[in-house]
C-alpha cells in the first residue's frame, strides 16, 4: 500500500469578485489588502508512488478560531509526522491519532486544519483506487447539486443588485447583521426579487432572542422565509432552545455545532430544527456525514454550506452532499463570490453543480498558480 511521503502547505490570499460581509464580520472584497490570517490553506500530499492528493480550507477568524498561521503550524508541525506513517486510505486512523495528539477538548480540535488534510487524503485515495471520492463514501444519490446564492450584509442597493444578478439560483441565503432596520429592508428587498423562491436567513450570531423576535415580527408578511440560522452566540445553546418557544420560524444551528457529539447535545436540549453541515468545521468528509446521520436520526433536517471554497473544497462538498437529501439548495458560494477558482473540471450550469465522476475529487488543480501566489505567513 502506497504510503504518504511528502506534505506541502501553501497559504494564498485568494481574491474576491465582490464584497462579502457576515453578521460576525467581513470575509473579503475586491482590491482589498490581503489578510494573512484569513488566507486559504492548500495542502498537497504525495505518495511513494507519486500519486498526489490536494486539500483546501479557508481560515476565517471572524467565524472560527483558526487562522492561516495556526493551520499551517498545526499541519506542518503536528499532523505531518502522523501522515508520514500512513497511506491515504488510513483516514480514520489519521483522525484518531490527530485527536490524541491535539486534544479535541469540548468539541473538534483544529477541525479546519484536519479537514484540509482529510480532503487531500480522500483525493489521493480515490486516485489510487481509480474511483471518485463519492464512491469511497458509499456512492452518490444525486448527480447534480442545486446552489443557493449568498447575499451579504450591505446597503439596500447592493443587496438588490446582488439578488438580481443571482436570478439563476433556486434559493437565497440572506445575511443579517443585527441592525433591525437594515435587516428588515434586506429581507424585503431579496424577497421582492426572488419571487416565490425560499429565503434562508443567517445571522452569524449577531442577534439577541428578543431582537430577533422583533425582526421576524416586522417581516411576518414575507411568507417565503424558510428558516433562520445561528441567530445567537455559538456557545449559548440554551438561548437557541428559548428561541424555539419565542418564534414560529424553524431555527438552524451552525457555529454552535461542529461535531456529531455537539449536535447530539443540541438535539437533547431541543435547541434546533435544522443543522448546517460543513466539511471545514466537521474536520473532514466522513465526520460531516456522521453529523448528518445524527441529524436525521434525531429528526433534524440538513442544510449544506461551506466557507467560500476555491474549488478543491467545493468539489469535496459536492461528493459529500451528493449522498444527502437537503432541506434547501447548497450554499457553496465560492464560484459566486470569488474572482476565480483554482481548479478545472467543475461543471456549473445555471447555478446547478454536477458531481465530479473522475478519480479522486475529479478536478485538476492549478498548482502553478498556487505556488506563484503563495505568501509567507508572519509568525511574530
Amino acid at each position: 500500500m502506497s504510503k504518504i511521503r511528502q506534505v506541502e502547505v501553501f497559504a494564498v490570499a485568494v481574491p474576491f469578485a465582490r464584497k462579502f460581509v457576515l453578521g460576525s464580520g467581513a470575509v473579503g472584497a475586491p482590491d482589498s489588502r490581503p489578510d494573512q490570517a484569513a488566507a486559504v490553506i492548500f495542502v498537497k500530499l504525495t505518495t511513494e508512488d507519486g500519486v498526489v492528493g490536494w486539500g483546501e480550507q479557508r481560515a476565517l477568524p471572524s467565524w472560527s478560531y483558526e487562522t492561516a498561521e495556526t493551520m499551517a503550524v498545526i499541519i506542518r508541525r503536528h499532523l505531518t509526522p502522523i501522515l508520514l506513517d500512513l497511506t491515504p486510505f488510513d483516514i480514520e486512523l489519521f483522525h484518531q491519532r490527530a485527536a490524541k495528539r491535539l486534544s479535541p477538548a469540548v468539541s473538534n480540535g483544529f477541525p479546519f486544519a484536519r479537514a484540509a488534510v482529510d480532503v487531500a487524503m480522500h483525493d489521493a485515495a480515490g486516485k489510487l483506487a481509480g474511483v471518485p471520492v463519492h464512491a469511497l463514501l458509499g456512492g452518490k444519490v444525486h448527480d447534480e447539486i442545486p446552489l443557493c446564492s449568498a447575499i451579504g450584509v450591505g446597503d439596500q442597493d447592493t443587496v438588490r443588485d446582488h439578488a438580481v444578478q443571482s436570478s439563476d439560483y433556486a434559493a437565497y441565503k440572506v445575511k443579517i447583521g443585527g441592525d433591525l432596520d437594515a435587516d428588515a429592508a434586506a429581507i424585503r428587498t431579496v424577497a421582492e426579487v426572488a419571487g416565490g423562491k425560499p429565503l434562508w436567513l443567517d445571522a452569524n450570531q449577531s442577534y439577541r432572542p428578543s431582537a430577533l423576535k422583533q425582526l421576524l415580527d416586522r417581516t411576518r408578511d414575507v411568507r417565503t422565509i424558510h428558516c433562520v440560522e445561528q441567530p445567537v452566540p455559538s456557545t449559548d445553546t440554551l438561548a437557541m432552545a428559548r428561541l424555539r418557544g419565542l418564534i414560529d420560524l424553524p431555527i438552524a444551528i451552525d457555529e454552535g455545532s461542529f461535531s456529531a457529539q455537539d449536535l447530539a447535545r443540541v438535539i437533547r436540549l431541543d435547541a434546533a430544527d435544522l443543522v448546517v453541515v460543513k466539511i471545514c468545521k466537521s474536520g473532514g468528509l466522513r465526520n460531516a456525514l456522521k453529523t448528518a446521520q445524527i441529524a436525521l436520526s434525531g429528526g433534524l433536517e440538513v442544510l449544506a454550506s461551506g466557507l467560500t471554497d476555491c474549488g478543491i473544497a467545493f468539489a469535496a462538498a459536492l461528493h459529500v452532499f451528493s449522498q444527502l437529501e437537503l432541506a434547501l439548495p447548497a450554499e457553496l458560494n465560492g464560484p459566486e463570490l470569488l474572482s476565480d477558482l483554482y481548479v478545472e473540471g467543475l461543471t456549473i450550469t445555471k447555478a446547478v453543480a454536477t458531481v465530479p465522476t473522475a478519480p479522486g475529487l475529479g478536478v485538476q488543480v492549478d498548482e502553478e498558480r498556487i505556488r506563484a501566489e503563495a505568501i509567507e505567513l508572519a509568525f511574530k
